[in-house]
């Protein structure tokens, strides 16, 4: 995907403050610093801001794409429906790729953009199956950085939902479309209830307000049962259609009546606004940080520099302030042990938690189809079965969240020394965009037999009663076939007619246990592959976050150390000049922690050098 070349007002003092410290990090040879505050600036550079469109099927999600966009870019109609997630960004020329996953690596397949819809109806070609499709376009909201997020319907037997939750961290925002043909169902309200906990910015949009005049009674039941379900998730009514036409005929009055400037309200207001504050804070804290780390050791050295008295002080309490971060250094395999332990045990409980809801799902499924018939109900069962489990694999996902969040805090325990440090980013990157349960399906039932064939089967029991019976009554004088026979013939067909529909009965209620034990199998292997991979990337960031602390914590310290001295065995002749060297520094880094200060107050902020709580897991920007 191509960034948007335009920089905001904004984002250009951020680069310029960023700029400046950087060049203290590296006069001062602080590396480490110089990688850390680049990220920071790479992050600033790059303005995009993810928007997944999200809803159940036939919502009208393509058709407000487009309409959002004022372009053609995503296909609609009966027959067109959404099968990979579409990502749409800026790029100079409207082109179209799939990205499959296959065996080795993930490879990408240029496609026409007019043939996007057939290519993406087969979503597994030669056992590679497609991720996503990716879209560029020179569109003017997609230059501002914007970049949006077709999804595939979630329920009706589709089982997307955990793919979406899966990017809902690392969105900006989540906009939940539900037509105004209804109020909300609880599938819709349960799925808002998962994306509200993993993304703050969620709107629900009410579609199609131009087909149902009564689409405000809709939005008025929707809001109660927000209300009811503690969602404080605002409702937008737009209508697609008006949008297009206000655009085509430049008429400002329908664009009003069409709801997107409340749309675009929201989004500058919760996405944008809260994006920058977010880059703001973060940008912030980076900046104290290392003003932190570089005016530790020019300090200690000015001091020694003045007065050898209060530099021999100086050195003793950095000598013990070593001795505490070599200390914590060694104890590096006391956190790490805590860290590793704690994912284990992770691991092994969002596997039995996962588990047992497919579990407690499979056992619920088996008793229904004993008490039914599952051939006359298949396509039922098919909806709520995928259904189901695909609510229980975003309810495991959240429960994994919250227990890598409590695990952070018992691994932030053993940095107390060192004060708060700021918190890793461990959200999900691309490789969650695609859930592996998500291609996993429901076998179908074979056909029960026909009408014809059951004939047959009557046909063939009453034989076998006229046959006896008819004989029978021939040593009384009757003919073979009389009513009597034929009586007899009637019974015992019914009989056999019943006996073979409770074999059939029972045949097609052991099928179809037989798969939906298979799906809940495949879906507890693909989606325990996905559980162990987001756990081991969480024990990466992790590990790699509280390494780089205890390091970056020593070094400063050793630094100031060495300084200080230096300071004291430093000619009488050679110190002016130095003090002078070291207060200009100490005036320049002073000037970068009011820079910090400004864009982030200090009773808010935690730094790795002060006192604050313990880090968190949750995603930042």
């Amino acid at each position: 995907m191509v960034v948007p070349a335009t920089t905001t007002p904004p984002a250009a003092s951020l680069l310029s403050v960023l700029g400046e410290t950087i060049a203290a990090a590296r006069a001062a040879d602080r590396g480490d610093l110089v990688a850390r505050l680049e990220t920071a600036a790479d992050r600033v550079r790059d303005p995009r801001r993810r928007i997944v469109i999200a809803g159940q099927r036939d919502q009208g999600k393509s058709r407000f794409v487009n309409a959002l966009l004022n372009s053609d870019l995503c296909p609609v109609g009966d027959d067109a429906t959404t099968a990979v997630p579409t990502v749409l960004s800026h790029g100079p020329a409207t082109e179209a790729h799939l990205v499959f996953t296959g065996a080795d690596r993930a490879q990408e397949e240029r496609v026409h953009v007019d043939d996007v819809a057939a290519a993406t109806r087969a979503p597994v070609v030669a056992d590679r199956r497609a991720a996503r499709l990716e879209i560029t376009a020179p569109n003017q909201l997609l230059a501002d950085g914007i970049v949006l997020v077709d999804t595939p319907g979630i329920g009706q037997g589709n089982n997307s939902t955990a793919s979406i939750l899966g990017m809902a961290p690392a969105s900006d925002a989540v906009l939940v479309l539900s037509d105004a043909s209804t109020e909300l169902t609880e599938p819709e309200l349960a799925f808002l209830r998962q994306v509200r906990q993993l993304c703050p910015a969620v709107a629900l949009v009410l579609t199609k307000i131009d087909l149902y005049p009564h689409w405000r009674r809709v939005a008025a039941a929707d809001r109660a049962h927000l209300d009811r379900a503690g969602l404080p998730v605002p409702i937008i009514a737009v209508s697609s259609l008006l949008r297009s036409h206000a655009l085509r005929l430049q008429d400002k009055q329908l664009g009003a009546e069409s709801g997107f400037g409340v749309l675009f309200q929201f989004l500058r207001e919760q996405v944008v606004a809260r994006d920058l504050r977010a880059t703001r804070i973060a940008v912030s804290r980076d900046i104290h940080s290392a003003a932190e780390h570089l005016a530790l050791a020019l300090g200690s050295e000015l001091v020694a520099l003045r007065d050898p008295r209060q530099g021999a002080a100086a050195v003793a309490e950095l000598q013990q302030a070593k001795a505490a971060a070599e200390e914590l250094h060694r104890r590096t395999a006391a956190w790490q042990q805590t860290l590793a332990d704690g994912i284990t045990d992770l691991a092994g409980d969002v596997d039995h938690d996962l588990r047992d809801r497919l579990r407690t799902i499979a056992r619920t499924a088996e008793e229904w189809i004993d008490d039914h018939d599952p051939g006359r109900h298949w396509s039922r069962i098919e909806e709520w079965l995928t259904g189901t489990v695909d609510s229980a694999l975003g309810d495991n996902l959240l429960w994994t969240g919250a227990r890598a969040e409590r695990l952070s805090e018992r691994v932030a325990e053993h940095f107390t020394e060192l004060g708060a440090v700021d918190l890793p980013d461990v959200r999900p990157g691309e490789q969650d965009d695609q859930s592996r349960s998500a291609a996993v399906t429901l076998a179908d039932l074979e056909p029960d037999i026909g009408v014809g064939s059951k004939l047959l089967v009557g046909m063939r029991g009453s034989y076998g009663g006229v046959l006896m019976v008819g004989l029978a009554s021939t040593f009384a004088g009757l003919a073979l076939l009389n009513p009597i026979s034929l009586g007899a013939g009637v019974l015992v067909g019914g009989k056999a007619f019943r006996d073979d529909a409770k074999t059939r009965l029972a045949k097609r209620r052991n099928e179809a246990k037989v798969a939906v034990r298979r799906y809940v199998d495949d879906v507890a292997f693909q989606a325990g592959k996905e559980s162990k991979d987001r756990l081991h990337r969480i024990h990466r960031a992790l590990r790699d976050h509280y390494t780089g602390v205890a390091q970056r914590s020593l070094r400063s310290i050793d630094d100031s150390l060495r300084a200080a001295q230096e300071a004291a065995t430093m000619e009488s002749a050679r110190r002016a000049e130095r003090c002078a060297e070291l207060e200009r520094q100490l005036r320049a880094v002073a000037a970068l922690r009011n820079h910090a200060d400004a864009l982030h107050p200090p009773a808010v902020r935690s730094t790795e050098m002060g006192s604050a709580a313990a880090p968190d897991i949750s995603p930042v920007r």
